[in-house]
């Protein structure tokens, strides 16, 4: 039995992890955090509403097994550079932070393809920065999954990306680990790195998310 801590569980993949965590007897409490109470009631979930801004947020809490980040928004969303960096960079670190101070063993978090603390790209360059940042953290276990553009019901429109969808979909079978990545192929593979975390920093490209323990 243990104890999960999930944040960003409003989101596409989080919203879906939730709800695999708590089918999953393995885990006997999920502690969520978000910036809002979610419409989620179970008898081993407990809702943490924060803004990943006051660490002693995390202090009080039972502490984690393993802790698992779905944090992050986009530019546009977010409405400025620094605006998404303090959710994709620094609402990660402090969370990770907050759960290796509780004990946690293994920190699993989503990254994005492409992430490279040398882009170019600002998105990809801060992704980078936080896969960095978050390695240094000093788990015994830490996974950085990098998936390509997420197929999955969103519930909100974004134009472009629907279409960018329908196009990988159509090309799936020679776009190689660029192809859309089923958010359920994400959730998987994270819920088996947790339960049988290898030691050290590991970084997971789409085309080796299986869900199966690495060998």
């Amino acid at each position: 039995m243990a104890t999960a801590w999930l944040a960003g569980g409003s989101g596409l993949v989080g919203g879906a992890l939730l709800r695999r965590l708590l089918q999953d007897d393995y885990f006997d409490k999920v502690i969520s955090f978000g910036r809002r109470v979610l419409a989620v009631q179970d008898p081993k979930l407990v809702q943490v509403k924060t803004d990943f801004a006051s660490p002693s947020v995390f202090d009080a809490l039972a502490a984690p097994s393993v802790a698992f980040s779905c944090l992050g928004t986009t530019i546009k969303k977010a409405g400025a550079r620094e605006a998404f960096r303090k959710v994709d960079h620094d609402a990660v670190l402090a969370f990770a932070q907050g759960a290796k101070r509780k004990g946690a063993r293994a920190f699993i978090h989503v990254s994005s393809l492409g992430a490279d603390i040398k882009s170019g790209t600002f998105y990809s360059a801060v992704k980078g920065e936080t896969e960095r940042d978050v390695g240094r953290v000093s788990f015994p276990s830490v996974y950085a999954l990098r998936p390509s553009i997420l197929d999955g019901d969103r519930g909100e429109s974004r134009p472009g990306e629907y279409v960018g969808l329908l196009v990988g979909r159509v090309l799936a079978p020679v776009l190689g680990k660029y192809r859309p990545t089923a958010v359920g192929t994400v959730v998987e593979t994270m819920i088996a790195r947790a339960k049988a975390p290898a030691p050290g920093v590991h970084v997971i490209e789409p085309d080796k998310m299986t869900g199966q323990k690495e060998s």
